[in-house]
């Protein structure tokens, strides 16, 4: 790329041809106060106006987000003219804002309030009339504010970018422009897949999870037996919430935090990621060897399974039906260990924690329950979790490392840990299914093939004679391209893995901000790096375990040996599979 001459400050300075100001001056070593490309690089560019600058050639101020420096340019940040504009520009921003901050679930995190401070933004210096509100709490898992929302466009372009989706855009016109589903429905009466990934983005408290906190403190006070498992992406993530690095590993301090907050048990969902590979790799050996529709398809990740469900109702057949991993626990723990331990499954209240807000809803479906008990009761994200540890008063970053309990169920292998990034999931089944196919362990359990985040991986195993063509999708984008050849009747694969959310878990939309404006002490390209630092953490754990294939974990084979009698038993369908239902994409 061509360097060209410029002065920012009145300081000479050579940069990238093609750059924008605000890209310039962040080479420079410069930070303009934005909410845009800087924060997250995703929205409607330039409609904010807080990065206004002056710039020769320039007619007045120019939003610094999107002009494009030029040879010879001199840019002027400090000028009291851009910044009494910029100050002027988030003040009009908060005059159509509810300032209720003490009560905001995203006090401490608000983007908004960040470059308040920067401009100087002074309360209440225009008032008059607000956009009319909508509050949406008709899902379990997303609240939708408007009253918060500043009208940038990232959780639009988010849905865009990540799944091709259109579920949010901009609705009705001028002073009354709100971002919403179409016609600004409910995201209950809308194709959201609830994955979250616009909760991730928002810069306020404009779109937040559904907290279920409350619910777990009440089946605590009412004397409950709260049992509570962790998703192997939260490990991986949570640190951050503490000021830890990103990819910080704390499986640990996570359940000795978790043991100090009061929880009769603390169980890993690793545990259930095996029984999921155990029962999903025979349904994928029993499609091949006795028919069944092909390829088979994973089916832990909710959002991806809300979406198959609004878009390809015809190729539900396609998905595996067993459950996911943390549904699966919850049926277990009700049935299985509160047998073994002589306690009355209405007494029991199982809570995840997961780095998912589609979780919150996946729990609510019929069914996802057995006996008229729901398997799962409760669903924190990686985020609530770190407001509950953060209440209590304990120092986190302190603790001393703490082992799950492991008592009849909850020990797990390699396999399961890597479940919580994409390309994990195929990876495990490939362990095991090797061996079921030829009796022999693979020489190394390293696939390496179907790791990294290209948005589809493929690759061609040779398993006992048998050649296994797979794919692996994230993001519903991606998975587009694999369900449509697949509709044709072109697709080549036996199996495929789909994980909603771009990256898999480690970047579900419930786990912590990554934002640089919040992480001074980042690499400068950490939003490019976030997931392979997290997913790092994920096999590093992996490594560690002397066991890394499913079928080898001596709980597993005892809860066959004891209770469900073998994969895709009787027993196992009734407690472990499920099914789908196609949807209409918009109802009344």
């Amino acid at each position: 790329m061509a360097k060209i001459n410029i002065k920012i400050e009145g300081i000479p300075f050579q940069v990238e041809e093609g750059l924008t100001i605000l890209e310039a001056a962040k080479a420079c070593g410069f930070e303009i106060p934005s909410l845009c490309a800087f924060n997250h690089g995703e929205c409607s560019k330039g409609s904010c106006r807080v990065c206004l600058v002056e710039a020769t050639g320039a007619r007045g101020l120019v939003a610094s987000c999107v002009y494009p420096v030029a040879e010879g340019m001199e840019i002027t940040i400090s000028s009291p003219k851009a910044t009494a504009a910029r100050r002027t520009s988030v003040e009009l921003l908060l005059s159509n804002h509810n300032k209720n901050c003490q009560q905001c679930d995203k006090n401490g995190y608000c983007e908004l309030l960040h470059v308040a401070k920067l401009t100087g933004a002074r309360d209440d210096m225009y008032q008059g009339e607000q956009t009319p509100v909508t509050v949406d709490r008709l899902t379990p898992s997303i609240v939708r504010d408007t009253s918060k929302c500043i009208l940038c466009g990232r959780c639009v372009e988010r849905c865009k970018n990540a799944h091709g989706l259109g579920v949010l855009g901009f609705e009705k016109r001028g002073f009354n422009t709100i971002v919403a589903p179409a016609e600004n429905r409910s995201f209950a009466k809308s194709p959201c897949i609830l994955c979250g990934q616009c909760v991730s983005v928002c810069p306020t408290g404009a779109l937040m999870e559904v907290s279920e906190i409350d619910k777990v403190d009440a089946a605590m006070q009412a004397g409950k037996y709260v049992v509570v498992q962790t998703a192997p992406a939260v490990r991986a993530a949570l640190g951050e919430e503490f000021g830890m690095p990103i990819g910080s590993l704390v499986t640990g301090k996570m359940v000795a935090a978790l043991k100090r907050l009061g929880f009769k048990k603390v169980f890993d969902t690793n545990f259930a990621a095996d029984l999921t590979i155990m029962e999903e790799a025979t349904e994928l050996l029993s499609r091949i060897e006795k028919g069944g529709a092909l390829p088979m398809i994973t089916s832990c990740s909710p959002g991806w399974v809300n979406y198959a469900e609004y878009n390809y109702g015809d190729l539900l057949p396609h998905l595996s039906s067993c459950k996911s991993p943390h549904e699966m626990f919850g049926a277990i723990l009700k049935s299985y260990y509160c047998q073994k331990n002589g306690i009355d499954p209405k007494d029991m209240f199982v809570v995840s924690i997961m780095p998912c807000t589609a979780k919150k809803a996946e729990k609510e479906r019929a069914e996802l329950s057995v006996n008229g008990l729901k398997d799962v009761d409760a669903v924190l994200t990686t985020r609530e979790l770190a407001k509950l540890i953060k209440r209590s008063g304990i120092n986190f970053v302190k603790l001393p490392d703490a082992e799950f309990d492991n008592d009849v169920v909850g020990d797990y292998t390699g396999a399961g840990v890597i479940f919580g990034t994409t390309g994990g999931v195929m990876e495990a089944a490939l362990r095991t299914a090797a061996f079921k196919l030829t009796g022999e362990e693979l020489a190394s359990p390293n696939l390496t093939q179907v790791r990294g985040f290209d948005g589809i991986k493929e690759a061609a195993f040779n398993l006992g004679g048998k050649e296994i063509k797979v794919a692996v999708a994230h993001g519903m984008k991606n998975a587009k391209v694999l369900l449509d050849d697949i509709r044709a009747g072109k697709s080549e694969y036996l199996f495929i893995e789909i994980m909603g959310c771009p990256g898999g878990c480690i970047a579900g939309g419930g786990q912590p901000y990554v934002k640089p404006c919040f992480l001074p002490n980042e690499d400068a390209d950490i939003l490019d790096t976030f997931k392979a630092k997290r997913a790092a953490a994920l096999y590093q754990e992996d490594e560690s375990k002397a066991l890394r294939v499913s079928h080898k974990n001596p709980q597993i084979i005892k809860l066959y040996e004891d209770y469900l009698g073998e994969p895709n038993s009787h027993k196992a369908h009734e407690l472990l599979h499920t099914h789908y239902h196609a949807r209409e994409k918009f109802s009344d």
